[in-house]
This record gives structure tokens, sequence and C-alpha cells, in this order.
């Protein structure tokens, strides 16, 4: 198990456009040869956006991009015609396959920050997807095939209250709000713990409420 704090996340963004970013793996101008992805997680990238900033159209490809609302709302549109605002509580995923481009933008009044994952799929090209979930509740893993992964949504109340991590291959969990003990950890907002071949791990809210994204992974 490999322990990284919040405070090492790489930062980024452009704070004069109202955009502040922090990355938990190599990412733009920050290259760390050394973290460059953890399965098939190559991005987890924390996101906050002023009322009326965002990220203009831009391009993405063989990339599936999976996208968690912590607070306020996003707004998403993309060249396959879709348009969204995504709220908490809503996993919404794009498939870029052989090529997309898309707007993310907070167009409401209040701060927006969310988490997005980025994930290197198993065979690049194809077509673009969309997807978006509502309301995804905590017992209903939501499935990346095409990353051969599984999103897990964890969230816990009263103190000692208590999650199974899936025993998989490998496990990344990044919590979003919350203190919880994970294995000998203990975590808070931004930190993130990477697991390889590690069974009956379990997590356990130590101040809540607890909100923490698992990322199911294979080899």
């Amino acid at each position: 198990m490999e322990l990284r704090r919040a405070g090492e996340r790489y930062p980024g963004g452009d704070p004069e456009a109202g955009i502040a970013s922090l990355h938990a793996f190599s990412f733009g101008a920050h290259y760390d040869p050394d973290n460059l992805r953890f399965g098939a997680v190559i991005a987890c990238n924390e996101e906050r956006l002023a009322p009326g900033a965002g990220f203009d159209e831009h391009p993405h490809s063989h990339t599936e991009i999976v996208t968690w609302v912590v607070e306020g709302e996003l707004t998403h549109r993309d060249t396959a015609g879709h348009e969204t605002v995504v709220r908490p509580g809503d996993v919404q995923r794009l498939s870029a396959a052989g090529g997309v481009r898309h707007v993310e933008r907070n167009d409401g009044s209040v701060p927006l920050t969310f988490v997005q994952m980025w994930l290197a799929p198993l065979d690049p090209g194809g077509d673009p997807a969309y997807g978006i979930v509502r309301g995804i509740a905590d017992s209903t893993p939501y499935a990346v095939p095409e990353a051969g992964a599984m999103l897990h949504v964890r969230r816990l109340g009263a103190v000692g209250e208590r999650a199974e991590v899936p025993d998989a291959a490998r496990a990344y969990a990044h919590v979003v709000r919350g203190t919880v003990r994970l294995g000998p950890y203990r975590l808070g907002p931004g930190d993130s713990v990477r697991a390889a071949g590690e069974k009956g791990l379990e997590l356990v809210a130590v101040e809540g409420p607890v909100e923490v994204l698992v990322w199911e992974l294979g080899e």
C-alpha cells in the first residue's frame, strides 16, 4: 500500500481565470516519470472553478473520463451533441475514443469543485460515447469495461462505521470528504491510497460525513 497526501499533489490551473487544479498524477508541465499511472488510472484531478469560470472547448482521445462533482454544478457540452448539468451524487463519463472535444464550465452562482479521473482504455480507437447516472447509490458500482475498471462510492456517517474495499489486483482510493482510516493510514480530503494485491481492506469512519471514491482495477 502506498499513501499519497493531498499536499503532495501538483498545483495547476489558471488562478486569474478562476481555475485552481490539483493533480495526483504526472500532468502537463508537472512531469514525474515515477508517477505516471496506477493500473488504468492515469489522472485524478481536483478542479475548483469560480462562478463563470471554465475550460473552453478542448480535445481528448483514447481516454475514459469520469467526473464526480463535490459541490456546485458542472455544465458539460461536447461535439457529439451532449449538454448536461452534473450535480453532486452524479457520475458522468465521457469515452473520448477516437476523438471528441468538450467544454466544462461553472455556469452557476456558487463555486464548483469536482474530481475528474482519467483511465486508459484497454483498446484505443472507436466512437466517442457519453453517459450519466443521477444520484448513484453506494451499493451500485459503476463499470467502465473499456478500461477494465469499476468505481465504488463509499459514504460513511457515524464514527466507526465501516465499508469494505473490493478485493482486487489493484485498488485506488481517493478521499473526497471527511476523515477515514484505511489499513494503517488516517486519511483526510484529497489523500489517496494505492493498494496492490491487498485483501480484506476496510474503510472506517473517523470523522464524518465521509465520502470516498474507490477504483477496483485489474493488473
